[in-house]
């Protein structure tokens, strides 16, 4: 199986350091979990993007672009449900 890169954009990254650090650890175990397995069952195709995703994280939701041509995970967003969409 092909393991695929993660990446965040600056915003993302910005984004993922202002947290708490329990919060913090539970979404960058999950960001980490993509490497192996970038479609897990709990995550969700976006509708009307093509290649964008969204993986929940308890009250937090991480929102990343699969690019399969490239096995790359780019992370998007990362922030409270109420803040990401």
């Amino acid at each position: 199986m092909t393991r695929f890169r993660v990446e965040f954009t600056a915003a993302a990254a910005k984004q993922v350091t202002k947290l708490d650090p329990p919060v913090r650890r539970r979404l960058l175990a999950a960001i980490e979990a993509l490497e192996g397995d970038p479609r897990p069952a709990v995550s969700r195709k976006l509708v009307g993007a093509e290649t964008a995703y969204r993986l929940r994280v308890g009250d937090y939701r991480v929102i990343y672009d699969l690019i399969e041509e490239r096995a790359t995970v780019a992370v998007v967003r990362a922030a409270h449900r109420r803040e990401v969409y």
